[in-house]
């Protein structure tokens, strides 16, 4: 496989929205909040840089879908194997970047994904989980967590001789942002959380942003953008629509302005 979602599958965030405008939970969708999380109560760690409660959310999102995948994860990566084979991500790319610039592109695309439902399902109920168990809906926060991984800021040394010391997205010149975008556009083809993903999808954009112009060391303590730079690019990305993001998505390694 030429391409790998290293570290997050889709929020790998994830997916990560015109953040200011994030929808409320999924009707049906019940969650125990231990109110530790929401509270900010997290033990110290010594040497960690960088947003404590954007660390924890991108260290338990980490655990889950990549270190000690759950049986749900593990399953529906099964899922994608068997319909798709071995190169499936590079299927899933190639397909989406063929595809995303023509007229038939929704009709055909979600074609495409529709035998791998089951999987995209699994896939948007762990990430959103997750985010909630760190973000109440509507939380501006989820803007500083999304940045914070872009910029590569978050340095968290619990993952010390296992993985990279810093949350930001691994990858062939970023290449799991645009799958973590092209799963997200497949589960709001398929009406899998379609709203809640419609309002995460831009800080998907603005994380990718982001570490196009830090390019950050992902064992290394980073220094921040600039406040003016990172603003700026909030204010480009975070109001983008699923079509808008297409568009500038089709760049490939990195966003054309």
């Amino acid at each position: 496989m030429t391409h790998q979602l290293d570290r997050r599958l889709l929020l790998q965030s994830v997916t990560a929205l015109g953040a200011a405008a994030l929808t409320g939970l999924t009707a049906g969708r019940s969650y125990a909040q231990p109110q530790a999380q929401l509270d900010g109560d997290f033990p110290p760690v010594p040497g960690m840089r960088g947003d404590r409660r954007a660390n924890e959310m991108w260290y338990h999102l980490d655990e889950v879908t990549l270190f000690n995948r759950t049986p749900e994860v593990e399953q529906a990566y099964a899922e994608l194997y068997e319909v798709f084979g071995d190169g499936f991500m590079q299927l899933l790319f190639d397909t989406w970047s063929r595809l995303s610039g023509t007229p038939d592109y929704e009709t055909e695309f979600t074609e495409f994904v529709t035998p791998i439902r089951a999987a995209l399902q699994a896939f948007s109920r762990v990430q959103l989980e997750i985010l909630d168990l760190y973000y109440l809906p509507n939380d501006p926060r989820l803007v500083t967590a999304f940045g914070s991984f872009g910029q590569g800021i978050l340095f968290d040394p619990r993952r010390a001789g296992v993985g990279p010391q810093v949350h930001m997205m691994d990858g062939e010149e970023t290449m799991s942002y645009h799958l973590w975008h092209i799963f997200l556009r497949a589960m709001m083809m398929l009406d899998i959380d379609r709203a809640r993903w419609a309002r995460l999808d831009p800080l998907i954009g603005y994380a990718w942003a982001l570490q196009s112009l830090a390019l950050p060391d992902s064992n290394a303590i980073n220094p921040p953008l600039p406040r003016e730079t990172v603003r700026g690019l909030a204010g480009s990305w975070l109001p983008r629509s699923p079509a808008e993001l297409d568009r500038s998505f089709r760049s490939f390694p990195y966003p054309t302005d």
